[in-house]
């Protein structure tokens, strides 16, 4: 294709842009649900859970997590691809002792996801958590804070500033508040109300479906409809004038309260590796939202 094209079809997505801004919202909401199934698989394994077992991740026998081990045979650091299992492997069992820390509300330090996990693979530290901490926060919606830097000491919380709390009292039970955000971030990607049937539609693209047990998330209508709606997060309301009836989902005052649209546009960029301001007209509406709220 030409140059002269090139500019021809930059300046029609242009023009159809500024005759329609909803094209960045129906743009950015389309390309949020195709990168939601990726970062969810990685994380349900990592998390050693699965759809069929919904069972949490157990360390292998003689694994690194449960006691030293020696030093790594030199061919296993030089062999790229065996590296590269490896690094998963640690990756993995880092995302299940930060899930236990989470779960338990304690804070965890470098040294000890160094003895207990890292192990002879320190130089990769960086690597691995920084892999972790992407999922917990894209998956789990989970953020790893570091509150001591002089001894490197994190606590995890919920993501985005939301204060909502779990009982997860279970092992084998995850956090499910990734999974409010994903909804809150649909949300405002359809103009601030988003059709029930949109909403179901694009969780189905993530395994999730009305009326079928999840593997993370149990019967998700409960959770979505209910439980959210009285925490105050979602508001869940028939479509005025709908005949037949139809639903819609919009932010709940407590959703309003704790986070802002630019930390959701945010979110939506990073599952979608793209910068916010990508999304002009929303980065726009998000930053005016913000200025309003000063």
């Amino acid at each position: 294709m030409s140059d002269h094209q090139d500019q021809q079809n930059q300046g029609l997505q242009a023009q159809r842009e500024v005759q329609n801004p909803r094209a960045q919202e129906e743009e950015a909401a389309a390309s949020f649900s195709a990168g939601i199934p990726g970062p969810l698989e990685e994380g349900a394994a990592a998390a050693g859970a699965s759809p069929a077992s919904g069972e949490g991740h157990q360390p292998d026998e003689g694994s690194s997590s449960q006691g030293a081990e020696g030093p790594a045979p030199p061919q296993e650091l030089e062999d790229p691809e065996v590296l590269r299992d490896a690094l998963e492997d640690k990756m993995s069992d880092l995302i299940h002792l930060m899930l236990l820390k989470y779960r338990i509300k304690e804070p965890i330090t470098k040294e000890e996801m160094m003895s207990s996990v890292v192990q002879q693979y320190g130089d990769h530290f960086a690597e691995i958590f920084r892999e972790a901490t992407d999922c917990l926060e894209l998956v789990f919606g989970i953020d790893v804070k570091e509150v001591d830097p002089p001894s490197n000491c994190y606590i995890l919380v919920t993501s985005m500033g939301l204060s909502y709390h779990e009982e997860l009292d279970d092992e084998n039970c995850l956090p499910k508040v990734g999974l409010l955000i994903i909804i809150l971030g649909f949300i405002f990607l359809e103009g601030n109300s988003a059709p029930e049937e949109v909403i179901w539609a694009a969780l189905g693209m993530m395994g999730v479906h009305d009326g079928w047990e999840h593997f993370i998330y149990g019967e998700p209508r409960q959770l979505i409809t209910h439980h959210w709606v009285q925490e105050g997060y979602l508001v869940y309301q028939q479509v005025p004038q709908s005949d037949p009836a139809r639903y819609e989902f919009l932010w709940g005052p407590r959703a309003h309260a704790e986070t802002t649209k630019m930390k959701v546009l945010e979110y939506v960029a990073k599952i979608n590796k793209r910068d916010p301001r990508s999304f002009p007209y929303l980065y726009e509406e998000a930053l005016r939202d913000e200025e309003e709220e000063e």
